[in-house]
């Protein structure tokens, strides 16, 4: 039997799956199994991510029926879902009564919404439910590793793109008490954000040179933000959240203002993130502003803040894909297994994308 640990991504055909597909094919202590989709299956993953070609050959997509035959019994699994919100529970739940009958020691990470919430009532309050696999829910928990210092659960449902954006750049300074408990949020996010299928908001010639927002103050991922930041700070905090559509295929650039009482320096405030994060191996605190291009394919964040008499700002930029989702994912599986967090995330990323 394999030392290493079985990896398998459901959901798989998906940007987030291509991107966990390549995180794995890097990773020192896993190993890829099975790359799930019912609508590519027995079709080359190469087909769909040609530039996995070298790292995946002749392996091809299976179905959801078939994944576990490549699992042997009483091994470790490494399941990660990039399945649809809505979807992925579901599929889960499946997954994980078919790693019980061969006795396999099982983690998930789940990329998907529909872990992110507590109880099925506030899940169903924002989509609309009902909830695939709601027996689930006591098992999971969500948020930024860097704000969980002791995992309670088996399981974790990532926060997501933007709400790892604002979460990082948010939670220190509620935390820090210099702040009330509302903050204004500004955040502009790549194409990819959207999804791999074709939409209106996300073609090519209406999303170029452009930028505009979209849903401001009714994007419902500001719930979920909102209930992860009280639960890092303890702080009920209202998140005031306006997401843009920007004309670049990956990357979050969020920025956060909050009232103060009395005037905050700039220096003071890097002071607060720079011990907020000084344990965080993929939190950069820079001087002056963070850049997209300095984190883009990476599971790295860059903050920089502006202090003033009035209000102060906190910017935060990220990949979407990566630290805002499949990164992110690896990250919490590498914690989950008790694994160097930084395990396979340490690859130094291409630039000028």
């Amino acid at each position: 039997m394999s030392k290493k640990i079985r990896a398998v991504v459901l959901g798989a055909t998906g940007y987030v799956g291509g991107e966990l597909l390549r995180l794995i094919s890097a990773h020192p202590d896993l190993e890829f199994a099975a790359a799930v989709s019912e609508s590519c299956n027995g079709e080359r993953i190469s087909a769909t991510f040609p530039n996995l070609t070298a790292a995946y050959g002749d392996s091809c997509f299976c179905g959801h029926d078939t994944w576990i035959d490549e699992i042997e019994r009483g091994s470790r699994l490494a399941l990660f879902s990039a399945a649809p919100h809505g979807a992925s529970a579901a599929l889960i739940a499946k997954a994980l009564t078919a790693a019980a009958n061969k006795n396999v020691e099982v983690h998930v990470v789940d990329s998907s919404a529909d872990f992110r919430y507590a109880t099925q009532a506030a899940y169903d309050e924002v989509y609309g439910g009902p909830h695939g696999a709601p027996e689930l829910l006591g098992s999971f928990q969500s948020g930024v590793p860097e704000h969980v210092a002791d995992v309670g659960a088996a399981h974790i449902g990532h926060p997501g793109c933007f709400a790892t954006a604002i979460l990082l750049a948010t939670v220190p300074l509620l935390q820090s008490g210099l702040t009330d408990d509302e903050v204004f949020v500004t955040g502009i996010t790549g194409s990819t954000g959207s999804g791999r299928s074709p939409q209106p908001g996300t073609h090519h010639p209406e999303r170029h040179s452009n930028l505009y927002a979209y849903k401001p103050l009714a994007h419902r991922h500001a719930p979920e933000i909102a209930a992860m930041t009280e639960a890092a700070t303890g702080r009920k905090t209202r998140i005031n959240f306006v997401p843009h559509s920007g004309p670049f295929a990956r990357g979050i650039h969020a920025t956060v203002q909050a009232k103060v009482s009395k005037a905050v320096s700039s220096e003071q405030l890097l002071g607060v993130y720079q011990d907020a994060y000084a344990g965080s191996p993929f939190v950069e605190i820079v001087t002056g502003t963070p850049r997209l291009k300095n984190v883009v394919a990476s599971n790295r964040c860059q903050i920089g803040v502006a202090g003033g008499e009035h209000t102060v700002v906190v910017m935060s930029v990220i990949d979407n894909l990566v630290k805002g989702a499949a990164g992110g994912a690896i990250q919490w599986m590498n914690r989950l297994w008790g694994l160097p967090e930084t395990a396979g995330l340490t690859s130094a990323a291409p630039g000028w994308i």
